[in-house]
């Protein structure tokens, strides 16, 4: 520790020191101890934020290529078209669906069954008698089913396989009764009714009426003659679901075409290009100094390389398949930086012509998917062994450590400051007090002796 000289004039001034700033120059030394500890905390605070980064440009490099090396991914995609989208829509080609051609013709579309009432003034006239449907009896009488509102709402209640709905519109009110099962299957029985009338304009009667017979949608698919008890079709091509909207011209059957999801395996390529290119570029960014000659918070750190060496040297890794065997086949070029470039033309044309060779590349055991993807799950931030979780965890024990060292030192200097205010408000205290015992030796000695030096020249 450092000397600390007192100023505080004349001895018998009586104006003392001051204290606080005193105690403060004694410990600086001692506060000194903590600078290089806050800045290594600093440094480690900064790399935290590189390496926070760094593992989410990685997780999202790695969720780019599991896309690619599912088997359940982008490659398993199907995609379909129709020839005529008034007759026919495709809804889905899942991954079970085979490419292909299919010849479908819409001889009839299913329809569900459904009965409408005869109108009244309004639905909320008053009702009396009764109604049967689908064998359950509805009587008016009962409360809250007196009116077609509350009719409707006690069936929907029983439920019995129907919807009940009030239509209204510029003739009157109607009660719709639809069944709840489309096609043949869902026909209704006839409602029939009891002395069901509206009371309300005089008791005029209601009854019911064929809205729509139910029946199976007909159609042809490949020359197989098919029926279907909903419009909504989806065991007829395997994997693939359709929607059928119109019968179809005799002489015009659709044309349905089912195709591998090339547009979206190149799109899930480019993602991956894209991601790759963002790590690149968190590597290079920390093998530079800043603005002013700052260096970057990894700069020389042994994670950059062995970021860089693993990703970029699993570039060129992995078996061949077919005639595929490295990733310039697909389009993608290296850059001097070493980021990546995608040829869009190039892609598309070996996605169209060589899928299954492609499919290998990614997907195969030791292909290049499988090994670039075992490359990165060994610099990612995935415990236990992750280089960057390994990198993050090492930071994290050196902040503790040295956290628990400066709030030691806190409570020591804590300690210190107070000792030491109190021994120096002591000494101030002596030093303020001496002019007045001066006076009392002064008065002292008058008093002895006649003479007083503080009133003679």
């Amino acid at each position: 520790m450092g000397t600390v000289g007192l100023s505080f004039g004349s001895a018998t001034s009586g104006q003392g020191f001051d204290v606080a700033s005193t105690v403060t120059q004694i410990q600086a030394a001692s506060q000194a101890i903590e600078t290089p500890w806050q800045n290594q905390l600093t440094a480690l605070k900064a790399q935290d934020t590189v390496l926070s980064s760094l593992g989410t440009d990685l997780s999202t490099l790695s969720t780019s290529l599991q896309k690619l090396t599912d088997f359940e991914g982008v490659f398993a995609e199907k995609q379909g078209s129709s020839s005529n989208t008034d007759v026919l829509s495709l809804t889905s080609a899942s991954s079970s669906a085979t490419a292909g051609s299919h010849t479908i013709q819409v001889n009839q579309l299913a329809q569900t069954s459904s009965e409408v009432s005869s109108t009244i003034s309004s639905a909320s006239d008053t009702l009396t008698g009764t109604v049967t449907i689908q064998g359950h009896v509805f009587d008016t009488s009962i409360a809250g089913s007196n009116t077609l509102t509350g009719l409707a709402s006690a069936i929907n209640s029983a439920a019995i396989g129907v919807t009940a709905s009030v239509i209204t519109d510029s003739s009157g009110s109607r009660l719709s009764i639809v069944s709840g099962t489309s096609g043949a299957a869902g026909q209704l029985s006839a409602i029939t009714t009891n002395n069901l009338s509206d009371s309300t304009t005089g008791g005029s009667s209601i009854s019911f009426s064929t809205g729509q017979v139910g029946q199976d949608a007909s159609l042809i698919v490949d020359n197989v003659p098919i029926t279907s008890s909903s419009n909504t079709v989806t065991d007829a091509i395997a994997g693939v679901t359709f929607q059928l909207l119109a019968t179809s011209a005799t002489s015009t059957p659709v044309q349905v075409q089912i195709t591998d999801a090339t547009t979206d395996i190149a799109t899930a390529i480019s993602s991956f290009v894209s991601a790759y290119n963002k790590v690149i570029g968190d590597i290079n960014n920390q093998e530079q100094s800043g603005a002013g000659g700052t260096s970057s918070p990894l700069l020389g750190s042994p994670i950059i390389a062995q970021l860089q060496e693993s990703i970029t040297g699993s570039l060129f890794s992995g078996t061949k398949s077919g005639s595929i065997s490295n990733i310039t086949q697909l389009g993608i070029g290296i850059n001097n930086d070493g980021t990546l470039t995608l040829n869009a033309d190039t892609l598309t044309g070996v996605l169209n012509s060589n899928l299954s060779d492609v499919t290998g590349f990614l997907q195969n055991s030791g292909s290049f998917g499988q090994t670039f993807a075992t490359a990165l799950n060994n610099v990612g931030t995935q415990a236990p062994n992750g280089a960057v979780f390994l990198a993050q965890q090492q930071n994290s024990s050196q902040e503790t450590a040295l956290n628990a060292d400066i709030t030691n030192e806190n409570a020591i200097l804590a300690t210190q400051k107070t000792q030491l205010t109190n021994e120096l408000n002591a000494a101030n205290q002596i030093l303020q007090s001496i002019p007045s015992q001066l006076n009392e030796v002064n008065s002292v000695f008058d008093s002895l002796t006649g003479f007083n030096p503080n009133t003679h020249a």
